[in-house]
C-alpha cells in the first residue's frame, strides 16, 4: 500500500480549472486522511463552470470553490512550508512552487496535464476536452496515491 502525504498542495495557473479538480478528487478519494488544497499563480478568474460540471459526473463539487493564490495563501490560513509535497500541474506554477519551496524541505512534482481552456469552439466539444483533463488528473492520482481510501459510489 501506499504511504499517502499528510498534505498536498495542488497547483495550477489561476486556481480556476486543474488545480480546484485536484484537490476535490484528492478530498472525495482519500477524505481525511490528507489535508489537500489548491493554488493558482494568480487568483485573478474565478472557478471554470465546465470544470464544475465535469466534476460533478464524478461526485467531486466545487461550486463553492474560491480561487487563491500562493500570496493569498497565508490569508487563508495555510502556510507552503506546512505542506508535506506540492503537486505542479503547469509550467507556471511548477517555476513559481520551486521558487517558493528553496527554503523548505518540500517536495515538489510536476504532472503535466492538458489545459483544457480555450481548445474547443462548442459546448459539447468543450466538455469533452475537460473530461480528458479530469481523467488525466484521476489516473495520475490513482498511479501515485493508490486506490480510493472512501468508498465510492
Amino acid at each position: 500500500m501506499v504511504k499517502l502525504p499528510h498534505s498536498v498542495l495542488f497547483c495550477c495557473d489561476h486556481n480556476a480549472t486543474r488545480s480546484p479538480m485536484a484537490e476535490g478528487m484528492m478530498k472525495k478519494f482519500y477524505g481525511q486522511e490528507v489535508y489537500a488544497q489548491s493554488v493558482g499563480v494568480k487568483s485573478d478568474m474565478m472557478v471554470d463552470g465546465f470544470t464544475v460540471t465535469v466534476c460533478q459526473e464524478i461526485g467531486v463539487e466545487l461550486g463553492r470553490h474560491r480561487a487563491r493564490s500562493f500570496d493569498e495563501m497565508q490569508d487563508w490560513g495555510d502556510d507552503l512550508s506546512g505542506f508535506d509535497l506540492v503537486i505542479a500541474l503547469s509550467p507556471a506554477s511548477q517555476r513559481r512552487a520551486l521558487e517558493l519551496t528553496r527554503y523548505f524541505h518540500l517536495d515538489v512534482e510536476y504532472w503535466p496535464v492538458m489545459d483544457p481552456t480555450g481548445i474547443a469552439e462548442n459546448r459539447e466539444a468543450q466538455l469533452t476536452v475537460y473530461r480528458q483533463t479530469r481523467d488525466q488528473i484521476k489516473t495520475r492520482m490513482l498511479e501515485r496515491f493508490g486506490p480510493p481510501q472512501i468508498p465510492q459510489t
